[in-house]
């Protein structure tokens, strides 16, 4: 099975949104309208969750039905995130002691006591607090719980063998659960250090679900009727529906409907040029913080008020930085020799050529 390229298309400019979204304080001259979308830009990690199961369960489900894959599933998955994440992390701690140097103590955003924590991708798992260091690596912190737990899951359901009925309660009812989890909140972004957790590994799931339901209805049923279930769910949330409970629900059914209407002629999300963000999304993502605590002590005097022209320069950062930390980074610790023969042929064969995720 090829790759979609609608998704990792819409995965780059969701990753865009992240960046737009922690910088915007800080660009001089926004329109408020503007402001109003990009302080909504944190929900793109909740279309990042659900994408992530999506693509990992169409990549693995197959194959982890031995269980002798899963330390094969494992491995690749610490291959493709961890590396960058080390290269981050590592690029923040020669930023915070070189500030320390100059005696200019980085303060309570870079606890050292956290450090070990932050390094082994646990510091979403409520024994710190999540958010410091490179701060968008608590999503992969959420990520990494939910890989854990996604080998059984694949042995608990089988979701090829389920009725339709049951797929689509295997996409509700994660959502549900987090949304009664969440009663209260205002937002999804509320209390990363308490939801993160439980916020990416129900998304997570019902992403799985989704995947199975476009494998069941691709070719059969058109993007339209998802898309029109995510206009709905997007009008609802405009006249006051809680967001707990709406966008997640939105976000499955936009992926749904991005999914099947995937391959069509002129894809506004499939030209080469927003592929490739996508392909760059993840060095985009965790690169794209510590840069801007860089280029602020380097380049910026009044950080609310940053005029258009540095945050150009600053977004042309992001993206070369990306495109290097892709081919030097990401791709050298995807290919390692270590994972040649990983894994064994008698359950490879069975995988259906999965795109790997």
């Amino acid at each position: 099975m090829t790759e979609i390229r609608a998704l990792t298309g819409a995965r780059g400019l969701a990753a865009w949104l992240v960046v737009l979204f922690h910088i915007r304080g800080s660009i001089a001259g926004l329109p408020a309208g503007v402001m109003r979308v990009l302080d909504k830009g944190y929900l793109a990690v909740d279309f990042f969750f659900l994408l992530s199961g999506f693509v990992i369960w169409l990549a693995w489900h197959e194959r982890l039905r031995d269980r002798r894959a899963i330390p094969a599933f494992l491995l690749k998955r610490v291959l493709r995130v961890w590396p960058l994440h080390l290269a981050m992390l590592a690029a923040a701690v020669a930023m915070v002691a070189a500030q320390g140097a100059l005696g200019h103590p980085a303060g309570s955003d870079f606890p050292w006591r956290d450090l070990p924590l932050h390094l082994l991708l646990m510091q979403d798992w409520g024994l710190v607090p999540p958010t410091t260091w490179n701060v968008p690596a608590w999503s992969i912190s959420a990520e990494t719980m939910a890989y854990l737990l996604f080998p059984l899951l694949v042995l608990a359901v089988d979701w090829r063998r389920c009725a339709t009925p049951v797929v689509l309660v295997g996409v509700i009812a994660p959502l549900a659960i987090l949304a009664w989890a969440m009663r209260g909140e205002m937002i999804l972004g509320q209390d990363i250090a308490r939801f993160g957790v439980l916020r990416c590994v129900t998304e997570f799931a019902a992403g799985t679900a989704v995947a199975a339901l476009w494998l069941r209805w691709r070719g059969d049923v058109s993007a339209w009727w998802p898309a029109a279930g995510a206009t709905t769910g997007l009008l609802a949330l405009a006249v006051g529906a809680p967001e707990v409970v709406v966008v997640p629900a939105v976000f499955a059914a936009l992926l749904l409907a991005l999914a099947l209407g995937a391959g069509s002629v002129g894809h506004p999300l499939e030209g080469r040029t927003v592929h490739w963000l996508g392909t760059i999304s993840y060095a985009t993502y965790l690169s794209h913080y510590v840069l801007w605590h860089a280029f602020k002590l380097v380049a910026v005097r009044d950080v609310s008020d940053v005029p258009p022209p540095a945050i150009g320069v600053y977004l042309g950062l992001v993206l070369a930085a990306s495109a290097f930390l892709y081919t030097c980074v990401e791709l050298p610790a995807q290919r390692w020799r270590g994972l040649r023969g990983w894994p064994p042929r008698s359950f490879t064969a069975r995988g259906g050529g999965a795109p790997q995720a």
